[in-house]
């Protein structure tokens, strides 16, 4: 970003779009941004990458999920479905000296990175609490506004560094059990603690709000990634156990997943608690909406995970070492969206609703008015619903991808030549697929690895008639397997790759909003 960053930003602002503008935008998670702390954040070069987006005529910014990571660094297995991960709050912001050596700037190593800004966050929030008291009440009032969910989280996080982060079902039993009298003892025992989870909130938000007001007047939108399930060593699972479906002791009954699929013979288990829904109904599905209350005060769009999960969900025993074995039962159905239309408005967002999608699913997507998902990847191939993602099968109310977070970049799939131990193609479907690409794409069999088939499915997914399209970092810079965000079934080193510092170029900047006029989503 660095070589954007000093030309400025477009002058005058934007309207910010809606899912029912054509527009194009872009997927990168903060994390993936430059910078010197290990990992990107919400600081300059969040900044200038928004401006970037505004002068290249991309409207939206699509992140993935951005709470505390927990198992395998993942973003969709946080410590919290409410709170902020520390990792994204800028230290440059919070005045403090970063005099010792950080971590390696071209691929994120959590534990390094973690370490290093710990240690310049509790510096931070050290000199902040030792500080007049007036400086306190911005604080003090943010802790007051967000106190159901931070209360509980910041309490979380003391206890889990207490007991050196296990997981909260190996805790002292009274303490697990959420005894008050316990819970009472660990409050005054891990004030600091406590005190400085709450401090890194507050900064996380302060930061947050900073960037979506430069968003605003970039008329980039912001949209986020929220995932139907939550960890199972996560404050809200901890804090409402009555809502899970959880043994005695706190272990998972059954866990979440889909059956085998595209990315997996043996089908996914996530192993995430699955929900009590009668429990949810019987309290008004008030976490829920608390949820997607938090979701949308932080984004314009929020694009819902695993869609077809409100309808029917794949309860896989706690035993099972597989997906294999499971069984289909209903979820909640619309009954939870007009409950949540009914306290907080309009709800804009995108159901992704790829896997084993029903009649029931479309349906009820459509009633809802969510835009739907489709994907370029999936269209030339085996998935059951390639027709659909074919562009000229495309809606208007849809959002078209390249690829998910899951898949491998445009480039990388192009040259994947199928088979190998981990492959989800073999030799003979990876060819077929390529062939039946180049042959929509027009082109000749020698192009599927160069710059004509890249460039040519850019503009095909850009000239769609959905509304929105989405588009990854990785793919507008044409970047092969080496650049993939994760691999499923692998659980480490995934999340980690990161932007070069002077990858976005002017030119670059000049031949996106190129695109985005000739296929009308520029601003």
């Amino acid at each position: 970003m660095t070589a954007v960053t000093a030309r400025g930003a477009s002058d005058g602002a934007a309207r910010t779009p809606s899912l029912r503008d054509r527009a194009s935008g872009i997927l990168l998670h903060p994390t993936s941004l430059p910078g010197p702390h290990g990992n990107g954040d919400l600081g300059a070069e969040a900044h200038a990458f928004v401006d970037f987006l505004g002068r290249a005529g991309q409207r939206w910014w699509q992140m993935l999920p951005i709470g505390p990571p927990g198992y395998g660094d993942s973003p969709y297995s946080a410590h919290s479905a409410f709170a902020g991960s520390p990792l994204l709050v800028d230290l440059d912001a919070l005045g403090v000296a970063v005099d010792d050596a950080p971590p390696s700037t071209s691929s994120v190593d959590y534990g390094a990175a973690r370490d290093f800004r710990e240690r310049h966050l509790r510096r931070a929030s050290a000199a902040f609490f030792a500080g007049p008291p007036r400086q306190r009440r911005a604080f003090s009032a943010f802790c007051a506004r967000e106190a159901r969910w931070l209360d509980d989280f910041a309490l979380f996080q003391a206890l889990k560094r207490a007991h050196g982060g296990a997981s909260w079902v190996r805790w002292e039993r009274d303490v697990r059990l959420r005894l008050p009298s316990a819970l009472a003892r660990a409050r005054t025992a891990h004030a600091d603690e406590i005190a400085l989870a709450k401090f890194v909130q507050f900064r996380f938000d302060e930061q947050w709000r900073a960037l979506r007001a430069r968003c605003a007047e970039r008329g980039v939108g912001l949209m986020g990634d929220l995932p139907i399930f939550v960890a199972h060593d996560s404050a809200d699972v901890w804090q409402h156990r009555e809502l899970f479906e959880l043994e005695p002791d706190g272990e998972p009954a059954a866990v979440a997943g889909v059956p085998p699929d595209y990315f997996s013979a043996t089908g996914q288990r996530w192993g995430n608690p699955l929900y009590r829904w009668p429990r949810m109904r019987e309290a008004g599905y008030a976490w829920w909406i608390e949820r997607f209350r938090a979701a949308l005060a932080r984004f314009d769009a929020v694009r819902l995970d695993h869609f077809i999960g409100f309808v029917r969900y794949w309860r896989i025993p706690a035993a099972e070492p597989t997906a294999v074995r499971g069984a289909w039962l209903p979820g909640p159905g619309r009954e939870l969206f007009d409950r949540a239309r009914e306290a907080l408005g309009p709800l804009p967002l995108v159901a992704e609703d790829l896997g084993a999608v029903t009649p029931a699913v479309t349906a009820l997507r459509r009633a809802l008015g969510f835009p739907g998902t489709v994907i370029l990847q999936f269209a030339f191939g085996r998935d059951a619903q390639a027709p659909k993602f074919l562009p000229h099968n495309h809606f208007r109310r849809q959002v078209v991808y390249p690829g998910t977070h899951d898949n491998d970049t445009l480039r990388g799939w192009l040259d994947d030549p199928g088979g190998g131990a981990d492959a989800t193609r073999s030799t003979a479907e990876a060819a077929t697929e390529r062939a039946r690409a180049l042959a929509y794409l027009g082109l000749r069999a020698e192009h599927h690895g160069s710059d004509d088939a890249h460039g040519a499915l850019l503009r095909l997914l850009l000239g769609s008639v959905a509304h929105t399209a989405m588009v990854s970092m990785q793919d507008v810079l044409g970047l092969g397997s080496e650049a993939r965000m994760n691999r499923p079934g692998q659980a480490t080193g995934n999340w980690r790759w990161r932007l070069e510092p002077h990858a976005v170029t002017p030119l670059l900047e000049a031949r996106l909003l190129e695109l985005s006029r000739t296929y009308g989503r520029a601003p």
